[in-house]
This record gives C-alpha cells, structure tokens and sequence, in this order.
C-alpha cells in the first residue's frame, strides 16, 4: 500500500485552473455559490454548475455531495460546506466530516485525484493553523487504508498557507515514523 504522504501534494495557486479529477468547493449550505473559492469555481464552471447545484436542496454542514465540473478542467466539483467557526466542541468534529466525506464521494466516484481548498478559513473564520492540522491528518487518516485516490492537492491561496502545510505534513511525516 503507498504510503499516504506520498500522496499529498502542497501548491500555491488557483484550484479552478486544476487538471484533476474532482476539486472540492467550500460551498455554503444552499450550494448556490458566493464568495471566495466557492464564488470562483462557480464563475469557472459556467451558469451550468448553478443549474445542477439548485437540483441537490443543499447540504447539511459536514456533509458533502458532487455535481459536474462544466468548463472547468475538472471532470467534477465536490461541494462540502465547512462550519463557522465559534470555538466550540462541534466544530473540528464538523471540519473533520467536510474531508473525510468529500474523499469518501471522491472514492465513490472513482476519482484518482483530489484537490482541496482551505476549508472554512475564509469567511467562515477558522483559525488557519489549526484548520491545517485537521484538513492533513484526517486525509492521512482516509488515506491510510484506502487504494483509489492517487493523489490529494492542497490548494492554498498564497505562499505563506502553503508553508503551514507544508510544515504541518512533514512535522506528521516525522512523528509517523514512515
């Protein structure tokens, strides 16, 4: 089985140019686009994207569910909606589920490969730092006893959110003894 560090990748840049199998939108829990990431996957895919959003009635926050990826070069976009952070018990919990069930569809799908977003750090006000360590080691979590997904792609909006995580997996790559 491949090592699941070996399977994430950490870059800079804009998860709507991705040639990957499924990105993954930090939607809100009407999928009817907004701002941030979920405001530029939807301008990338096209007024399509909102047509087969509205057939879905939402998504409750934690849960997660998929629809095509129009014009964008993402055969599909998976849209999980993150929770606003308020520093309660409830929220790593809801974070955690955000990823584990966007790769659980991704699976389901037959996706070989996955790009995330920064959940909830956006708008919804997630600390960064502490967002990175549960988005890096629920996926490793997911990964470990899993086979089709080849490839997860942390998409971070600039250079220094790109180094947490960098510093994030490479401090979980050393601790996990791999």
């Amino acid at each position: 089985m491949i090592d699941p560090f070996q399977r994430i990748e950490i870059v800079q840049g804009d998860i709507t140019k991705l040639a990957v199998d499924a990105i993954v939108n930090a939607a809100n829990s009407r999928l009817m686009g907004g701002g941030g990431v979920d405001g530029a996957i939807h301008r990338a895919a096209g007024p399509e994207l909102l047509q087969e959003c509205r057939t879905l009635g939402g998504c409750p926050t934690g849960e997660a569910r998929v629809t095509r990826g129009y014009r964008l070069p993402a055969r599909w976009v998976i849209h999980t909606v993150g929770p606003v952070y308020h520093a309660n018990p409830a929220d790593p919990v809801l974070l955690a589920a955000c990823y584990r069930n966007s790769l659980a569809l991704a699976q389901q799908i037959g996706a070989a490969s996955v790009a995330f977003p920064a959940i909830s750090c956006g708008a919804y006000g997630y600390p960064f730092e502490e967002a990175c360590a549960i988005a890096l080691e629920t996926t490793v979590d997911f990964l470990r006893p899993t086979e089709g997904i080849e490839r997860v792609i942390f998409v971070l909006f600039s250079s220094d959110q790109a180094q947490i995580y960098q510093n994030k997996l490479a401090e979980m790559n050393a601790s996990s003894g791999s």
